[in-house]
């Protein structure tokens, strides 16, 4: 199933907007000044959201974190080799279904 989406939301709502507000850019033109003193001719600004800033403070949590678990890779490692791992098929089931519903919500 390829994943097309990666905002949780299914369809055309996975381009909402925020009620706060929104990402501004403003840009001021030279003067005789800035263009004497060799600085840039034009100063650039950029405002963004509150949810893009909180999504920028949770990606950077997110890369700090470890990609895998080792030790829990390890004692599942260690279960199927001694014969000990058991797959509960019914409680796999039921959180697929349940993960399925929350991306249909």
């Amino acid at each position: 199933m390829p994943i097309n989406n990666v905002t949780g939301f299914p369809g055309p709502q996975a381009q909402r907007t925020s009620d706060g507000p929104q990402v501004q850019v403003n840009r001021s033109e030279p003067n005789s000044q800035k263009q004497e003193t060799g600085r840039p001719s034009t100063v650039d600004t950029v405002s963004l959201t509150d949810t893009a800033a909180r999504l920028r403070g949770l990606e950077n949590t997110l890369a700090s974190l470890p990609v895998v678990d080792t030790q829990r890779v390890e004692e599942i490692q260690q279960a199927i080799a001694s014969g000990e791992f058991e797959v509960d098929a019914e409680q796999i089931a039921d959180k697929m279904l349940a993960f399925e519903s929350e991306l249909s919500e």
